[in-house]
């Protein structure tokens, strides 16, 4: 989603090397394959304004955050949050994850203003009714949901 996009781009002024972790969460029902979601976050990571040239790796991952973040030698797990619901859920998290390894810390970046009500569960459920997502998500993810018209009962 846009919102997505806004919290990489804005972590990119925060490390000097950023990578993207896609994870496989079937409870969150993709209806993008996790080839196909990388591939698109591949694509467009490379449009985002990147004056530092921080270096961008998206990599999918199907086990622990923690274990994930271990794996790419990260210091830094960065999230975005948009309201108090997200805080209660990454407040657990974050504890949690200190459990499992504390050398690994845990920055939080708020969510634009402008962006604050995208949940790509509401995103997805636009798209399956038909409506247009297009404030939501890039061109080519809104494209790539545009399926065949649908008849409506009148």
């Amino acid at each position: 989603t846009a919102g997505h996009l806004d919290i990489i781009g804005r972590g990119l002024k925060l490390v000097d090397k950023l990578i993207v972790g896609v994870a496989v969460n079937e409870a969150k029902k993709p209806l993008f394959s996790l080839d196909e979601r990388t591939a698109i976050v591949e694509e467009e990571t490379a449009k985002l304004h990147n004056p530092r040239g921080v270096e961008i790796e998206v990599r999918p991952f199907d086990n622990l955050l923690m274990h994930f973040a271990e794996t790419c030698g990260a210091h830094v797990i960065i999230r975005g949050l948009r309201a108090v619901a997200d805080f209660e859920y990454e407040f657990q998290m974050v504890g949690m994850n200190r459990a499992l390894d504390a050398s690994i810390e845990t920055v939080f970046l708020m969510a634009d203003a402008r962006r604050q009500a995208i949940a790509s569960k509401l995103v997805k459920e636009i798209a399956r009714l038909g409506g247009d997502i297009s404030k939501f998500v890039t061109p080519r993810v809104a494209q790539a949901l545009v399926g065949p018209p649908t008849e409506h009962c009148a």
